[in-house]
């Protein structure tokens, strides 16, 4: 995700002094500076809700069977 940010000059400079010495990216020493702070507080966190969908699982028909057997049937409901 894109963001703007203000900083202090001296702070901006400073930190692309550091990335070109590390042989890194701003931005990559920026996000590993917030991973820092973040992990050092124990706010970073992240839950995946449930998304799955009732049912059997795979039909009968396309079990064990592979991407261009599914493909294939795909298209023969389409009438291709």
């Amino acid at each position: 995700m894109k963001t703007t940010i203000d900083i202090a000059d001296s702070l901006l400079f400073a930190a692309k002094e550091r990335a070109a010495r590390d042989g890194t990216t701003l931005r990559a020493l920026v996000e590993e500076g917030l991973r820092s702070v973040l992990g050092s507080r124990g706010t970073l966190s992240f839950s995946l809700r449930d998304a799955s969908v009732g049912g059997d699982g795979v039909a009968e028909e396309f079990r064990g069977a592979g991407w261009d057997r599914i493909r294939e049937a795909i298209y023969e409901e389409r009438g291709g």
